[in-house]
């Protein structure tokens, strides 16, 4: 039989925004909060030692964990929402009622509102009527906005420090000063709400997990229970004592407020960890079985490309101690079992416990494509300048998503945009004209032919990329007023600097550093067709310029001359100056062109971001065939590094291009490297040599994947005898075979050393 979709809290939290419409925005937030938990709170299963399971439901309030990222703050999923009532799968007595709930969020959810404040400038870019009415996955737009605050991370430390009664007590005693001040107080009420909201949680888990025990045959699992029991009771009551409490504080919190980051674990949960072990509280198994736990419930709940967790790194208080947990969570991993989450990443420096990274380099080499590899000593000085914050601030950088640099509960930067780099490169070919649609996409700055020089060339595509990224830019700081003027954000607000002394919400004048971030896709492949016709159509001339637009409207099908050409151009990746100046050169307008966006916005940093998440294919098929030798449809290159297959002239080739472009003006780069399972079994010592020259150089990040190709191959044929091949995509890892076939063709593609 069906199941029947209950609308119950939907509807709830539908009413209770209509009654407090016209109320201050903190209290209104805060009440539509206690309708929402713990009513979307999904129940403790059998093993698990921490409470805070959810399904958030169609309709509800979150940054950015609404069913399937369908949008942020007050959402309604409608897709979702229609599908039930086409299946006739709703109790009769709620159907008037969700018909008319549906019709309501049109106009009232977070995403609503900000399209509703489009500029003229905006509305044919980001909202073209003809795209509007296709299949929701078609995207041949060049500036695609997104809509969620990603990225939150949190003052764990504070949150620990203080626990739910001190927030409780600083929250009162700011709201009563500027109560007494007749100043905007009713933010503070909100907050208080909001707790009170959390403690019901806490409670209604504790209600549970004591049932649970009553219920429970096996002693253990009683006693699991119980501990578990007074563990959330403890939550509730007083600060944290002990590390079971301080892990079930922070998790549950992380769940309702909304964040998908964990952040510096072994900072906030460190000095608990080695406190409880040294004082015989916990043992090391217990310790581990907590964290097992703690990683299956990111598992279970969190998306694929989410669930940061940090550790290492230079600025943390307590580093012995923060050692000592970051070994614990490199031991859950390599105990855990193979699993897509959380995206571990190790920061580093020279001098730092060698420990951590021979021990993450042997879980990689184990097959595992954890932990992440963040190189702290050219990042800190990079994400100063780009960001243009103090070195200290810098230090508390947090890679978050696919690869986004923010900094720790003091600046916010959620990547709200995507650029299709190579999609602009095809219209301006075209004089702007997409040649899908046949529809005009970009600006009108002349065909190929009409150039006489690469240079004219280069600065019309350059034109084009300058238009879409203000556009972009615009929509991101749209993105935050609207936000700011419809929810102050309470959890994220209560613990994110400067927000309680200013008394203002995150996105409205309250947090440290306001910033954002633009994904760009298809940058390597955009870098080497300027290189191909470069050499091919200006310098060499063995290639017109009519001559390579009909080549490439015809998919190089009777074109074979020319496309053998085109491929055997110089390509980015092999240490060739002829190809890597054109890719630098492209790197660096587009990550000053962004930067450079905060002079025209309020956003304290507007950056780059060269990572990958499937869109490099999704985004791909909506690309012709390209001057590179890509034919139409085909994937883009995958984030910083080659597109699959050009990369010839081996490794220390390829590590050389790969510092060419400066970490110093942009807040993120993918650089993924695939070693062959040999090289880690029998050359470790190469390899660590080969490493440690390539971060010397300037490398600041690797993510590697340990694999042969020939098993790629084989999962291909035989799937059901691969179940436990994970790899990695670009900024997230998945089940190989539970990939698209694209996707699993473009990791193919790649170079194995």
């Amino acid at each position: 039989m069906q199941k029947i979709d209950n609308f119950s809290m939907e509807l709830n939290f539908t009413e209770t925004y209509r009654k407090n419409i016209n109320e201050h925005i903190a209290i209104r937030e805060a009440r539509c909060h206690k309708a929402q938990f713990p009513a979307v709170l999904s129940e403790i299963q059998e093993n698990d030692r921490l409470a805070g399971r959810t399904f958030w439901g169609w309709v509800g309030f979150s940054p950015h964990n609404a069913p399937g990222g369908a949008a942020f703050g007050y959402f309604c999923h409608e897709l979702k929402i229609i599908e039930a009532i086409e299946r006739g799968n709703i109790p009769v007595e709620q159907r008037d009622a969700v018909h008319e709930m549906l019709h309501f969020w049109k106009k009232e959810t977070s995403k609503a509102k900000v399209e509703s404040a489009f500029t003229d400038k905006m509305i044919p870019v980001l909202f073209r009527d003809e795209i509007v009415s296709l299949p929701y996955n078609f995207k041949p737009l060049i500036a695609n906005p997104i809509y969620r605050m990603a990225g939150v991370f949190l003052d764990y430390e504070k949150l620990l420090r203080l626990g739910i009664p001190g927030l409780i007590e600083e929250i009162t005693e700011k709201m009563n000063v500027v109560k007494a001040s007749g100043g905007d107080y009713q933010l503070f009420e909100g907050m208080l709400i909001a707790l009170d909201v959390f403690i019901d949680s806490c409670k209604y888990y504790e209600k549970q997990a004591i049932e649970k025990a009553k219920a429970a045959s096996n002693p253990q699992r009683v006693k699991e229970l119980l501990q578990l029991a007074e563990v959330l009771k403890k939550n509730t009551i007083s600060k944290p004592e002990s590390f079971y409490e301080a892990l079930q504080l922070s998790w549950l919190y992380t769940l309702m407020c909304g964040s998908l980051e964990l952040g510096r674990v072994d900072v906030y949960l460190g000095d608990f960890y080695v406190h409880d072990i040294d004082n015989y509280v916990i043992t090391e198994e217990e310790a581990l079985s907590l964290m097992h736990s703690y990683w299956k419930l990111i598992n279970d709940l969190f998306r694929d490309v989410d669930g940061r967790v940090i550790i290492g790194g230079r600025g943390r208080r307590n580093e012995a101690n923060a050692d000592r947990f970051a070994l614990l969570v490199l031991n859950t991993i390599k105990t855990y079992g193979k699993a897509i989450l959380p995206q571990t990443t190790l920061r580093f420096y020279e001098g730092m416990n060698p420990l951590l990274f021979e021990k993450s380099l042997d879980l990689i080499g184990e097959g595992h494509t954890f932990p992440l590899l963040y190189n702290d000593d050219v990042l800190i000085p990079s994400v100063a300048q780009a960001h243009d914050v103090p070195i200290e601030d810098a230090e508390q950088y947090m890679p978050l998503g696919c690869g986004e640099i923010v900094l720790d509960h003091m600046g916010f930067g959620t990547p709200s945009g995507s650029l299709n780099v190579l999609k602009a490169l095809d219209v301006t070919l075209r004089d702007g004209i997409d040649p899908i649609t046949g529809k005009r996409l970009g600006l009108p700055t002349g065909h190929l032919r009409d150039f006489k020089t690469f240079d004219e060339f280069f600065a019309a595509f350059k034109k084009q990329l300058a238009f879409f990224i203000e556009i972009l830019a615009d929509h991101e700081e749209l993105e935050y007023v609207e936000s700011g003027k419809q929810a102050p954000y309470l959890y994220l607000s209560m613990l994110y600097d400067d927000c309680i002394a200013r008394g203002k919400g995150i996105f409205s004048g309250g947090i440290r550093y306001l910033g954002g971030s633009l994904e760009s896709f298809g940058s390597v492949n955009a870098a080497d067709s300027l290189t191909a016709i470069k050499k091919m159509v200006f310098d060499d001339k063995l290639i017109s310029a009519d001559q390579l637009i009909e080549a490439l409207n015809n998919n190089f099908n009777g074109y074979e001359k020319e496309y053998k050409l085109l491929k055997e151009s110089p390509k980015y990746g092999n240490d060739d100056a002829y190809a890597d100046n054109i890719m630098v050169e492209l790197h660096d307008f587009m990550c000053n062109t962004m930067r450079d966006q905060r002079e025209r916005t309020n956003l304290d940093w507007y950056l780059n971001v060269l990572i990958n998440n499937k869109q490099n294919t999704i985004l791909g098929r909506w690309v012709g065939a390209t001057p590179d030798g890509r034919k139409a449809g085909r994937e883009m290159a995958n984030g910083n590094t080659p597109a699959g297959g050009n990369d010839k002239n081996g490794i220390t080739a390829l590590l050389n291009s790969l510092v060419k472009p400066s970490p110093d003006i942009h807040a993120g780069a993918v650089q993924n490297l695939r070693f062959g399972k040999d090289v880690f079994a029998c050359e470790r010592d190469k390899l660590n040599a080969l490493l440690n020259t390539y971060f010397k150089k300037g490398g600041a990040q690797a993510m590697i994947t340990v694999i042969n190709r020939g098993d790629l191959e084989k999962a291909l044929v035989e799937p059901e005898k691969y179940q436990d091949m994970f790899v990695r995509i670009g900024g997230f890892s998945a089940r190989y075979i539970d990939l698209p076939r694209d996707v699993q063709m473009e990791i193919l593609s790649r170079v194995t050393y």
